[in-house]
């Protein structure tokens, strides 16, 4: 393999592995901040345990994702230098903003918060607690508002061979970075729902000792989780009309679509054929809904990819089925949280529930990542979308360097998940008392 491509990877693993720790901490921070509103406004002490408990659970993700995230800015010093001296007045802006500010506010109250339990106020506690929710949503924002650029360039001009910024109210007002936020901040706050749902689930099938505290964990999150399962759907729907406005091939890819026309049905099933130019099945036919949902007109245009060259064309196969399961999990995830909602009154709610939802924490990992890989893939040959080739951004180094580095990544990273996984479920295992 190229340079361009072992770089792709390494940035890609160092992506998907950084989030596996990212949403968890996103959502965990909110149901957090959450509880113990409840155990000011109550004066309960069992939503203080509740907060504590799960505050456990919150420092150990945060802690090993800290140490995923630092690699991934570096890479755009080491792999991707020219890239990083095209755009760098507004790529690095947005980033610059997302460590001194966001991040360190993030980290402050959360020192502040772990350490503050019996030198702080309970109001004082609480909001600390809003605090680290509030920042570490911030932080996201910034870095989705830096990909978003990369998305949907705004608020430059091209000077000295390179883009500038020229409009910074532009840039951070970006529609597409918008809709990239609220689909993937949602998301996260869903897989911290299943997380809660699953452990919770764990203990009261086991009737241990900790059942009536995870009972009582179990209701808070049903309903939280239902209305986010829904969200998603909606956020995801929005999204994917900036993706037709403004990425037409990306959107002909995820829907393996060939032939520009009216009023274009989606198949149920399909498979496409890259080489041929065709789809080898298409079966179940919705007639005019691709039309509709992207553009709100079951009668609206939609571009085939035979209407653009086959080097601007995204790679088809990973970003038409990363785009079909990640649909297809949302669709589970619906239906298993309306399941939850609906039993979370009963005092023993029914076993195959309690048996599914454990499994059901890694699938919103798995829907991230595939939500990742269409909006990252579906956007090549492009780095900055119709501005600068993924070809072109690359650092001129040696492959077999990227490579040994590669490898030490996977490495690392595999036993920084291996711990983070083994210490989650060790001390969920544990309950609160052991907290």
């Amino acid at each position: 393999m190229d340079a361009v491509m072992l770089s792709r990877l390494q940035f890609a693993v160092a992506v998907f592995f950084h989030f596996i720790f990212v949403p968890l901490t996103l959502g965990l921070s909110l149901l957090i901040a959450w509880m113990e509103t409840k155990y000011v406004r109550t004066n309960d002490e069992i939503w203080r345990k509740h907060a504590q408990f799960w505050g456990k659970l919150f420092l150990i993700n945060f802690t090993l994702g800290v140490v995923t995230g630092i690699t991934l800015e570096f890479q755009f010093g080491t792999n991707w230098s020219r890239y990083s001296e095209y755009v760098g007045d507004i790529f690095g802006s947005l980033l610059a903003i997302e460590a001194t500010v966001a991040f360190f506010l993030e980290s402050t109250f959360l020192a502040v918060w772990h350490f503050g339990w019996k030198k702080l106020s309970k109001k004082a506690h609480c909001v600390c607690a809003w605090l680290v929710f509030i920042a570490g949503n911030l932080s996201a924002l910034w870095i989705i508002l830096a990909n978003g650029f990369m998305q949907n360039p705004t608020g430059y001009v091209l000077r000295n061979g390179r883009a500038e910024l020229a409009n910074f109210f532009d840039v951070v007002t970006n529609p597409y970075a918008w809709g990239m936020f609220a689909h993937t901040i949602i998301t996260a706050w869903l897989l911290a729902g299943f997380f809660v749902l699953g452990v919770s689930a764990w203990h009261m099938r086991k009737q241990n000792e900790h059942a009536d505290f995870f009972r009582r964990s179990f209701r808070f999150a049903a309903p939280f989780t239902l209305i986010l399962a829904l969200a998603v759907a909606l956020t995801g729907d929005l999204q994917g009309k900036n993706v037709a406005n403004l990425q037409p091939a990306k959107l002909a890819a995820m829907e393996g679509h060939w032939e520009t026309a009216r009023n274009v049905p989606f198949y149920v099933l399909a498979v496409p054929d890259a080489e041929n130019e065709t789809n080898s099945i298409e079966a179940i036919p919705l007639p005019g809904m691709v039309s509709f949902l992207s553009f709100g007109s079951f009668d609206a245009e939609v571009k085939g990819l035979k209407d653009f060259p086959k080097e601007d064309r995204p790679p088809l196969g990973p970003t038409f089925w990363s785009f079909r399961l990640m649909i297809g999990l949302g669709g589970l995830f619906i239906l298993v949280a309306l399941w939850t909602f609906l039993q979370r009154k009963k005092d023993e709610p029914h076993p195959r529930l309690l048996s599914v939802l454990p499994w059901m924490i890694p699938l919103p990992y798995l829907a991230i990542a595939l939500g990742w890989a269409v909006a990252e893939i579906g956007r090549q040959p492009w780095i900055v979308y119709n501005l600068m080739r993924t070809s072109d951004a690359v650092s001129p180094v040696d492959p077999g360097n990227i490579l040994f580095s590669l490898v030490a990544f996977i490495v690392v990273y595999t036993l920084l998940g291996i711990l983070d996984i083994f210490l989650l479920i060790k001390y969920a295992r544990k309950g609160p008392e052991e907290a």
